[in-house]
């Protein structure tokens, strides 16, 4: 019996002794990303807060949502006073890439995890975070999930709490030049993957185009923003899937 409970007592501290390691394991190689999300969630809280939205609101998105792109369009149609419906399908096209990046990590993940780990473990895929837990040779235990999420999680929250509060103290012209660096991140996204890829080129292309009609032409240039967002975003990814399939090698 004493021998029965000294192996269950050994084999209790082994697992809580290796969740530590991969708490940290995951904690270090979430980091960089953490550090990497303040400037860009530092925007999004100083776009927030320019727009009307309060700051507790803003900074409240930013920590039960996690999602750069979908926020960042979100906040706009709020602030655009864009109807539920239009904000829903919006976020819901700009982020089902997250759902697709849940259901190719759940075949990495260890056996007989509960579903509410597994839940937790959803809420905080980013492309980022996404990119190193693929990257694992291992299976990805929950404990490594958590400390690769929690880094990047706060960082964004921090980002966005900083960029909220001091646009409440920053001079106008200071808050108008702090702004142009949302521009300039989504040309550092899209600008690198448009020279490498001639799928991203077309659907860059493809989506500036038909932002352009939308805004310019008569009759078509009366639809909300939130619409134009959603239907730029299908067609011009959609073309993107039929002319440029991935390769099997690829997936």
């Amino acid at each position: 019996m004493n021998n029965l409970q000294y192996q269950t007592k050994n084999k209790y501290t082994q697992e809580i002794t290796e969740g530590i390691k991969d708490f940290k394991d995951g904690f270090y190689k979430g980091l960089p990303i953490a550090f990497g999300y303040i400037p860009v969630a530092f925007a999004f809280g100083i776009m927030a807060v320019k727009g009307g939205i309060p700051v507790w609101i803003a900074i409240l998105i930013s920590m039960t949502n996690l999602t750069s792109a979908g926020q960042f369009a979100g906040a706009g149609l709020i602030i655009a006073n864009a109807t539920l419906l239009e904000i829903t399908v919006t976020t819901f096209v700009i982020n089902i890439r997250y759902m697709l990046m849940s259901l190719s990590l759940s075949q990495k993940i260890v056996e007989r995890m509960p579903g509410v780990q597994r839940s937790i473990m959803a809420f905080g895929i980013t492309d980022e975070t996404f990119a190193v837990a693929s990257l694992e040779e291992k299976e990805i235990t929950f404990p490594f999930m958590m400390g690769l999420i929690i880094g990047p999680y706060w960082g964004w929250a921090l980002g966005t709490a900083l960029g909220a509060m001091l646009t409440t103290f920053l001079p106008e012209i200071w808050q108008d030049s702090l702004g142009i660096a949302l521009y300039a991140m989504f040309i550092a996204l899209i600008v690198p993957a448009s020279k490498k890829s001639k799928a991203a080129f077309v659907v860059v292309i493809v989506a500036i185009s038909l932002s352009c009609f939308f805004r310019w032409l008569p009759c078509i240039n009366q639809i909300s923003q939130g619409w134009v967002i959603i239907i730029a975003t299908i067609i011009a990814s959609t073309i993107g899937a039929v002319f440029f399939p991935r390769s099997e090698d690829e997936i």
